[in-house]
């Protein structure tokens, strides 16, 4: 029982008389927690009353609207018990007389409907959005997609590897597992137990064209491939203009802004000429054939613009099919065009070793590939 001489106290476990009589479930811990969270405030406030109750009383989101109820009963109403031990503080001025605003749980009819109508536009602008080049988009609207864009996650294609674990079914028998518990009762025959074949996901590598041509699209092609070190592992991201870069060190960090400015001052030829053959050569040379590639998936980001020469491109990307699971190549200039034939000496070279062409030129085909990577295992 609270001390009577102490009239905080009374006024608090009263309170919480209160809120159990209505339904609440404000047990002894929880009226301890309020009183000491109103002994560092101000006790002749209601608003430090109001929070300091909602935050230690309250556990439920449903329950907020009875709280509100009860706490208006309590120090607001006419005959409230609570009336004369508080005194309500002017906020605004001297004269000016106190209210406390008790925020209700419900926005009330014409204001929820004003909100829905503007998370409408918000909706229908970021759908917009989406369907959008980027190199027609304002600044302001390019910031809004590198918005979007830090929120995608991607899932990399698995695949089934040599390796085998235990598992609770199957169709392969576990005998070394079955031996062992055999032994362990004695010559009794143990349970059945299986094992099945590990599954881990295919390595993923984005090559990136940040020549002068792709200049429009080669950020956020970058954000992309952060947004991709952010979601796997396996994930090693280059990038070509006159000579290949890697930057997967550089993309590893939780800001994107700070990462893209890493992989910028990385790259040398940022927004410079293009030799996609020699580049290609260059993966292949230091990094494909050490295995990087082996098994994975391959997503080559460029226009096709290539100065130098096509057979060498055409070895190159011969080789890396060979060393690949798959190979994507993801092409601005396509847009939505489901009819887009290739027609720079670039893409013409490159075409007959690509299992498939995109296209990266908005946020919804880059979802789009993000939605593709899963099937592909």
């Amino acid at each position: 029982m609270a001390d009577p001489r102490v009239p905080l106290v009374s006024l608090l476990t009263g309170f919480a008389r209160e809120l159990r009589a209505a339904g609440l479930s404000a047990g002894t811990g929880d009226v301890l927690a309020y009183a000491t969270a109103m002994a560092a405030l101000d006790p002749s406030d209601l608003t430090d009353l109001y929070w300091a109750g909602r935050a230690t009383l309250v556990t439920r989101r449903e329950a907020i609207a009875v709280y509100d109820r009860v706490f208006r009963q309590y120090f607001l109403a006419a005959a409230a018990p609570a009336r004369e031990l508080v005194t309500i503080r002017a906020q605004a001025g001297p004269d000016a007389p106190a209210v406390l605003q008790v925020p209700a749980t419900e926005p009330p009819g014409p204001e929820r409907e004003e909100q829905q109508a503007a998370l409408g536009l918000m909706a229908s602008g970021a759908e917009a959005l989406r369907h959008k080049s980027f190199a027609a988009c304002t600044p302001a609207e390019l910031a809004a997609v590198r918005r979007i864009m830090s929120r995608l996650r991607l899932t990399p294609p698995r695949r089934r590897t040599r390796r085998t674990a235990a598992a609770p079914r199957g169709r392969v028998p576990d005998l070394r597992r079955m031996a062992r518990e055999s032994m362990r009762l004695h010559g009794e025959p143990p349970q059945l137990s299986y094992r099945q074949r590990r599954v881990r996901p295919r390595p993923l590598i984005l090559i990136l064209d940040v020549s002068g041509s792709m200049a429009d699209y080669s950020r956020h092609l970058l954000q992309f491939a952060w947004s991709a070190r952010r979601s796997a592992a396996r994930v090693e991201v280059f990038c070509f203009g006159t000579r290949l870069t890697r930057i997967t060190r550089a993309l590893d960090h939780r800001r994107p802004d700070e990462a893209l400015e890493r992989a910028a001052a990385a790259v040398f030829d940022w927004e410079g000429g293009t030799r996609i053959g020699a580049s290609l050569a260059a993966f292949v040379r230091d990094w494909g054939r050490r295995g990087l590639a082996r098994g994975g998936i391959v997503i080559i980001c460029s226009d096709g613009l290539d100065r130098g020469d096509p057979e060498v491109l055409a070895a190159a990307m011969e080789r890396i099919a060979r060393l690949s699971y798959r190979v994507l190549w993801v092409n601005p200039h396509k847009g939505g065009d489901p009819g887009f034939r290739p027609s720079t000496l670039g893409m013409m070279a490159a075409a007959p070793h690509v299992d498939q062409v995109l296209s990266g030129h908005d946020l919804h085909s880059l979802e789009d590939l993000a939605a593709l990577l899963p099937a592909l295992g």
